[in-house]
């Protein structure tokens, strides 16, 4: 049985279109995005409170091409402001190469004996990251082996947005120990 709003859009080819469309799960936040959609500069703030005494953090993002062909950079930076009127600055740097996977790319942080980029030892107390793209967000994961060997995880999802970019950053332990930021950021160039 089909309702009266589906009848009269059946009248009317315009509105049909306009059902059919959303219906099919089709949409602005299914399309599938590529890194190009990503590049840009981004800047915001977030307001946090903890433990150890952190009130605002400054934030910015670059996404950029790297020179080599399928790769790409991004840098962040993040500046903590102390309640006791301090601040600590931190920047992160990260290539990142195409694999063979679909919207999944490997970090290409340090150079091996040929030259080429790859992704730096976890067991060598280094970072173990990799990004992928999923709909709107481009996310970046990072596997750190404590030196007790335990591990945390530390997730940066980067959605698009109308003005910008939409950050969650998550870091948690294998107790479940989470930290959470999510903020704003704004595209401030191309």
């Amino acid at each position: 049985m089909i309702c009266n709003c589906y009848k009269d859009a059946l009248k009317r080819p315009l509105l049909l279109m306009v059902v059919m469309y959303s219906f099919s799960g089709s949409g602005w936040a299914d399309k599938h995005r590529t890194i190009e959609d990503f590049y840009g500069e981004f800047v915001g703030h977030a307001s946090t409170a903890n433990y150890s005494g952190e009130r605002d953090r400054d934030m910015s993002i670059s996404i950029r091409p790297a020179k080599q062909e399928g790769h790409f950079i991004i840098k962040w930076s993040t500046v903590v402001h102390k309640a006791d009127g301090r601040s600590k600055r931190k920047v992160y740097q990260i290539r990142f190469a195409s694999t063979d996977r679909h919207q999944i790319y490997s970090s290409a942080m340090k150079t091996n004996v040929f030259g080429g980029m790859e992704a730096m030892n976890p067991l060598k107390g280094d970072p173990f990251v990799w990004a992928r793209i999923k709909g709107e967000t481009l996310t970046v994961h990072a596997l750190i082996i404590t030196e007790d060997g335990d591990y945390e995880m530390q997730t940066y999802d980067r959605t698009l947005n109308k003005k910008g970019l939409w950050v969650d950053f998550s870091r948690r332990d294998r107790h479940d120990n989470i930290r959470k930021i999510s903020t704003q950021l704004v595209k401030v160039s191309d």
